[in-house]
């Protein structure tokens, strides 16, 4: 009796994860499934994106304060204050 109930209760489980997981898979075939997948996908797309420029940024500023300090080196001149983007200020002043 108590196997019986074992049984019967590991076949309701079993059941009722079959119908979750089927009742998933009918919905990322829908429409509004397909849609969500690929609204997900191109979330994913255009963070991995936003966070390469932001390395390619930082790459290139790291890169252009080791140029400026090479000149400064070199030729022991400074070309004045940086920007805080790590370029020279083009403004003009009155």
């Amino acid at each position: 009796m108590v196997k019986g109930m074992l049984w019967f209760g590991l076949g309701i489980a079993a059941g009722v994860a079959a119908s979750r997981k089927a009742r998933g898979a009918v919905h990322r075939i829908t429409p509004a499934g397909a849609a969500e997948n690929v609204g997900d996908g191109i979330r994913e797309l255009a963070a991995a994106v936003g966070s390469f420029g932001a390395e390619v940024r930082a790459g290139m500023v790291q890169r252009e304060a080791e140029l400026h300090s090479a000149v400064v080196q070199r030729t022991g001149m400074d070309l004045g204050p940086t920007s805080a983007h790590g370029r020279e200020s083009t403004a003009v002043r009155a």
